[in-house]
């Protein structure tokens, strides 16, 4: 499949600064949101106070690392408005998390936010390979999520052509894709998974669709869900990245001529590594929990904005801008098994390198006495109906025995086994633990 290189005069001149026009560009900006907080946001006055720190102190990139961080939950605690840097009737969108697990976090944009953020997504969606004039099929979905709105307001920047499919309906999925015949589609991985499915339940070859490339966001995935979507599709599967307290998609994305980890957009987002105990940053290299400054956000400005998120800081290849590894995991969503620190992407890895299970599962959580359990579900792929459950079942849990260091139990189920996501992020994780 041939890949598209960018052409000269496809990038913006920032994608291919120095070093020095670029850290001088984000010191000015960085110095300019720190003072539109401080003197804007109520919260970040008092939390600056409470640290000693003052936006003059702010004379290196390095003195960042002085002010407090923000989390999740400070945003909550300031429902519904209170974060926000501006008149409520200067925001012309607002944005929202789903609340699950407590309050909703709310993110507010002025009209220049949401100009930027259609740049930026435009700009990844260009850097995957997109072009003005593709036909582009956004299956996140809409609403409060930033999925939707955020990929289609960027696709039609680039000048594409959209279909505004949200999430799920996945037979109508399949039929838009062979009628419409689009050239990209933007999904979540676990759902680009289900409508592969779905291709081969009509007995239809999904390697035949029109889509060349898939940008996938929206949860963690691996290198081995990477392999499995692009040889079962035929496509180029490239990383969106982003989360809706700092923006939404498009703070980092994939270079389709590398695919070597999304390139973070350093000229509207200030990228740190922490030690997610210590709060201490940690240099580029180093894995930690991915720390966030937004440099240009007029609405809702965030300061250092701790993600959960653990990556590292790679250097620049494609562009002139850092990488992001791959997301390992979540400070806050890591399972801990009899001692032993569990991803769920660790488990991915090792059910997708056995030939005979499809890239679905789930992990149940459960505790007997002061015990943890943990079962993990999985199912064949149609093509290994006959094979030896159990036998599957023994090899995997023999593998994440040895490569993990955690005992499980195995369950392999009946192809379509496993709970699919229509819309939305997958449920890998059912934790049925008292609180």
């Amino acid at each position: 499949m041939p890949v598209k290189h960018p052409r000269p005069g496809d990038l913006e001149p920032i994608e291919t600064a120095s070093q020095d026009e670029l850290r001088a560009l984000q010191l000015q900006r960085l110095q300019a949101t720190v003072q539109h907080a401080y003197q804007n946001v109520p919260h970040y006055r008092r939390a600056f106070e409470a640290a000693g720190v003052h936006p003059r102190d702010l004379k290196t990139l390095a003195d960042l690392a002085k002010f407090p961080f923000t989390a999740k939950k400070d945003l909550r605690d300031n429902y519904p408005f209170g974060m926000f840097a501006v008149p409520r009737e200067q925001v012309v969108r607002v944005h929202a998390s789903s609340g699950t697990t407590g309050k909703p976090t709310v993110v507010g944009y002025t009209r220049k936010d949401i100009d930027n953020w259609s740049d930026l997504v435009a700009r990844s969606i260009r850097a995957s390979g997109g072009r003005a004039g593709d036909i582009v099929q956004v299956a996140y979905g809409y609403g409060l999520f930033t999925g939707g709105l955020g990929a289609h307001y960027g696709a039609e920047r680039l000048g594409c052509t959209v279909i505004p499919m949200g999430g799920g309906q996945t037979e109508k999925q399949v039929q838009l894709i062979r009628d419409f015949e689009p050239d990209i589609i933007m999904v979540t991985p676990s759902y680009m998974q289900v409508i592969i499915e779905e291709f081969e339940r009509q007995g239809i070859d999904p390697r035949t669709m029109s889509v060349k490339v898939g940008i996938f966001g929206a949860e963690p995935w691996t290198e081995a869900m990477r392999h499995d979507i692009e040889v079962r599709a035929g496509i180029d599967a490239v990383d969106i990245y982003g989360l809706s307290e700092v923006m939404g998609p498009g703070v980092a994305n994939e270079c389709i001529e590398t695919k070597d980890g999304p390139v973070i957009w350093e000229d509207h987002f200030y990228p740190e590594i922490i030690d997610p105990e210590s709060g201490a940053v940690l240099p580029d290299g180093e894995e930690g929990e991915l720390v966030f400054t937004t440099l240009t956000k007029e609405a809702l400005p965030v300061i250092r904005y701790r993600t959960r998120d653990l990556t590292r800081l790679l250097p620049p290849t494609a562009r002139s801008m850092r990488r992001m590894g791959k997301i390992v995991g979540r400070s806050d969503d890591m399972l801990i098994i009899r001692g032993v620190n569990v991803f769920p992407t660790q488990i991915e890895e090792l059910v997708l390198q056995h030939g005979a299970l499809s890239g679905q599962y789930q992990l149940v959580v459960t505790r007997d006495g002061h015990l943890d359990d943990m079962q993990v579900l999985c199912e064949l792929l149609p093509a290994h109906l006959n094979a030896d459950r159990a036998q599957v079942a023994g090899a995997l849990q023999h593998r994440i025995k040895t490569l993990i260091g955690v005992s499980t139990t195995v369950s392999v189920g009946a192809p379509d086994s496993i709970e699919r996501t229509l819309v939305g992020k997958a449920r890998r994780v059912i934790d049925k633990r008292p609180k």
